[in-house]
């Protein structure tokens, strides 16, 4: 029987008496329903192999991509440590607070996280929940952000945070340059719950109409208040965690870790629903 435990947070639960590689009809439908209620559900103890986690996302909608691993070593598990190495830097994006895919045409549904090795300290992965940032704000601010929309890009985020990518091997990350910046609202209702959530992040820039100064300022405090306490939750991982996140309700981030200590993890994005997740512009 699946067995539901909310975390110490405003949001997110544990999930037991579950093995996520036999996963039934009745299980899924649960497990469904604490998602939607609960936007983040861990699962411990798992220890998934890249197809067991696949066979699972696609319980909850097609795949943007299969597992792929978020790791600071090589194949030859040598570790990747100079800070120019741009895996390294891609890796050190993932430290702001954002949303998946938004800097796509299509915005992924949720996400599908697991560890395979991990650090002796740090690398824990933080969750932010928005419809409670939305809900925190004053009628005035609410008023103010209806109708505004915002360009999305993966090379703003970069580049503002000190992460330049030569062009040369750009192409060779995941969403770096889409062509014209997806367009998305700031609030943004969810369509399973009926509920306003803000839609922003650190691949959030130019406000559709509004001077890029002001733009920045806004977008700056937005992000700033609606990922901070009491609507964040820090997740400290064991090997063999899995956790199952809904990208249309939390925002994430990586947090750094030893470099010289090795961390594998794997991801596998689940897409969103072209009817609800398309960017306005496309």
């Amino acid at each position: 029987m699946v067995e539901i435990e909310a975390l110490d947070a405003p949001f997110g639960a544990v999930v037991g008496g579950v093995d996520l590689r036999e996963v039934e009809s009745t299980a899924a439908a649960a497990i469904g329903e604490a998602w939607i209620e609960f936007g983040l559900l861990v699962f411990p103890d798992q220890h998934l192999t890249p197809g067991e986690q696949d066979e699972f996302a696609r319980q909850f909608g097609d795949l943007e991509f299969t597992a792929t691993p978020l790791t600071n070593l090589r194949r030859d598990s040598s570790l990747r440590t100079d800070p120019d190495d741009h895996f390294v830097r891609s890796l050190q994006g993932n430290e702001g607070w954002h949303h998946d895919s938004t800097y796509l045409p299509l915005q992924a549904k949720g996400a599908v996280f697991s560890a395979e090795i991990v650090p002796s300290d740090g690398g824990a992965t933080g969750f932010a929940d928005m419809r409670a940032g939305y809900e925190a704000l004053d009628d005035d601010l609410r008023e103010r952000l209806d109708g505004l929309a915002a360009h999305h890009s993966r090379r703003y985020s970069m580049e503002r945070a000190g992460l330049h990518i030569a062009d040369d091997v750009a192409h060779q990350l995941y969403g770096y340059d889409v062509g014209e910046p997806p367009l998305r609202p700031l609030v943004k209702v969810h369509p399973d719950t009926g509920r306003a959530n803000l839609l922003i992040g650190q691949h959030a820039f130019d406000i559709d109409g509004m001077p890029s100064t002001e733009s920045e300022e806004l977008l700056d405090r937005l992000n700033a208040d609606a990922c901070a306490a009491p609507r964040t939750y820090h997740h400290e991982w064991t090997v063999g965690d899995a956790v199952l996140w809904d990208n249309r309700r939390l925002m994430h981030r990586a947090t750094p870790h030893d470099p010289e200590q090795p961390r594998r993890m794997w991801h596998t994005r689940i897409a969103g629903d072209p009817t609800t997740e398309t960017a306005l512009n496309y």
